[in-house]
């Protein structure tokens, strides 16, 4: 335990020291906020699909026919996976990026009284963006949210020392396994390292090009299919939540466009007074917390003034964003702008901890106690819906055998070909994950690429994907009869088709060889097809691209080796 510091008007509190209580404090709070997630079995909500064992294939390393939108992570899954169990890994994926995030938001905040730093621990484990996108599945996000304080923190250092810290090359990689989650760690290390120095901001654009590189070239190769339906722009703008208008959820860190994965308790008073304490925080804090250090500060404000910009363009300007997600390769990104929110919170949790340590001060001893306990829990207290998967919404399951079981028998006795899914529809509600609503596994299941419609419908509105193949199975499907459409089909090149016969609706039959008929899945194998081989400029593209993103974690591994040979051999 640290000793007491000063005493001042209010209350004595520990001062800096290495105590365990903001640690332990990190991980009661994700693990409370996790809950049944964290049991044995796989979490399956929404986008995030897990599998025991994801195979790398081409398509997510960029060389499928649909855009990349899980490139690099799903290909850094199915590495990892093979040394780490499946499920282990997505416990930790969850876990770690809450904790490590937590402690690197109250690392600037050390000189300040322990309540206070607890206050931006509360904030950030517990707020609605960490909820809302946990329930929607964008683990990706999510790791990219707990390496952005450490991005902040390791860039500053960069700028204070002139000398490249050895971990910052792989946490920007660690932050860059979505084209979402690579804006924000982006603009979190342009903002700290500054472009004082030439040399300096060179390496920090060579680095955030490097970890962004199986992204954005997948995506220039794209390019033609790159354009998103504009009818997105307006199903994924930044939305009110309850009666809490979309400009004042963003500011409580909330509105996310999709209104199923909301916690009830942010459609109410709740949200209201969430906001009020956050702005009370902020108007006690903010001339302390602006004199602390200005360089820091600003390097704050820049990153919420353009995460919350980027989320309020896409609620202000819904036809601007559509336009240029219609005419601007890759312009789809800045249609779901409240994933931007993540760069919001640091400055938020930093102005809060400073409020906090000023209402302290202000208060006798006694008081004092009660308030710091108050603010400590209130983030808990206003979004109690949050605690044990989000009010039971994230919840490990086992895959039913049917699963294993057909992708036995495509190993065993399919010819070549990929995969098609049917029915042709995004997102399954299987009985086995209680309902719950998520993109169809069947595919990451099965160790070959997989066709599925990349097609969704919010609220009614259907918005149309990009993936020119998912067209082409579409067209060999309304052909008349069985045997046309398996033959439209293999010129395709699809040779095996999975029919999930829990999912609503009747796919049209296409003539096959029966692989298996399981409760829940037939599998059926086509003759004749061939996988479509990417053009052998894509093949160079890409292996430059990966051979970027894999660079700067390997050089400082490499480095590492060295330094301890190095000491070792020195006598």
């Amino acid at each position: 335990m640290s000793s007491p510091g000063p005493r001042r008007r209010g209350l004595s509190v520990p001062r800096p020291g290495r105590g365990w209580w903001v640690p332990a404090w990190a991980v009661l709070l994700a693990v409370v906020l996790l809950g049944p997630a964290l049991a044995p079995g796989l979490v399956l909500s929404y986008d995030m699909v897990w599998v025991p064992d994801l195979t790398l294939r081409s398509d997510f390393l960029g060389l499928g026919s649909s855009l990349p939108r899980a490139v690099p992570s799903d290909a850094v899954v199915s590495v990892l996976d093979e040394v780490v169990a499946g499920w282990v890994l997505q416990k930790l994926v969850l876990l770690l990026p809450l904790v490590g995030g937590a402690l690197g938001v109250v690392r600037p905040l050390r000189d300040l009284p322990l309540p206070a730093r607890l206050v931006a621990v509360s904030l950030f484990v517990w707020n609605p963006f960490v909820a809302e996108r946990l329930v929607m599945g964008h683990w990706p996000v999510l790791v990219g949210y707990g390496v952005l304080p450490w991005v902040l923190l390791l860039g500053r250092r960069w700028r204070v020392e002139r000398r490249l810290p050895a971990a910052l090359p792989v946490l920007v990689v660690a932050g860059s396994l979505s084209a979402s989650a690579g804006v924000v760690t982006a603009v979190a290390l342009v903002a700290s390292v500054g472009l004082g120095s030439r040399a300096r901001a060179a390496v920090a654009v060579g680095l955030v090009a490097a970890a962004n590189a199986p992204w954005v070239v997948s995506g220039l190769l794209h390019a033609a299919a790159g354009r998103s339906d504009p009818a997105g722009a307006a199903a994924f703008a930044l939305s009110g939540e309850g009666s809490l208008p979309a400009p004042l959820a963003a500011l409580s860190l909330g509105g996310i466009w999709n209104s199923e994965v909301v916690p009830h308790s942010r459609t109410g008073i709740l949200a209201w007074v969430s906001l009020l304490v956050l702005l009370a925080l902020a108007v006690a804090g903010g001339q302390r917390w602006w004199s602390r250090g200005r360089r820091d500060a600003v390097t704050l404000a820049i990153c919420w003034g353009v995460g919350l910009g980027l989320a309020l363009l896409t609620w202000a300007s819904p036809d601007a964003v559509a336009w240029v997600a219609a005419h601007v390769p890759g312009g789809g990104l800045l249609r779901d702008g409240s994933r931007q929110l993540a760069l919001c919170v640091p400055l938020v949790a930093s102005l809060a901890a400073v409020g906090t340590a000023r209402v302290l001060e202000w208060m006798e001893d006694a008081g004092a106690v009660m308030v710091a306990a108050a603010l400590v829990l209130l983030p808990v207290l206003l979004l109690p819906d949050a605690a044990l998967g989000v009010d039971g919404r994230l919840r490990a399951v086992d895959f039913p055998r049917d699963y294993a079981e057909a992708r036995a028998a495509i190993d065993e006795d399919a010819g070549p070909g990929d995969v098609l899914l049917l029915p042709l529809a995004s997102y399954r509600q299987p009985a086995w994950n209680a309902g719950r609503k998520v993109l169809d596994p069947t595919g990451r299941y099965q160790s070959r690429d997989f066709v599925t419609s990349d097609a969704l419908v919010v609220s009614g509105t259907v918005i149309e994907g990009e993936d020119p193949r998912v067209a082409e199975v579409a067209r060999a499907l309304d052909l008349p009869t069985p045997d046309e459409r398996a033959d439209a089909l293999v010129r395709a090149g699809i040779g095996v088709v999975i029919t999930d016969l829990e999912a609503p609706g009747e796919p049209p039959e296409v003539a096959g060889e029966p692989l298996l008929r399981g409760s829940r899945l037939e599998v059926s194998a086509l003759d004749g097809a061939r996988s479509p081989s990417p053009p052998a400029g894509w093949l160079w593209a890409m292996a430059a691209a990966w051979a970027a993103f894999v660079v700067p974690p390997a050089g400082v591994a490499v480095a590492a080796v060295v330094r301890r040979r190095r000491r070792r051999d020195t006598p």
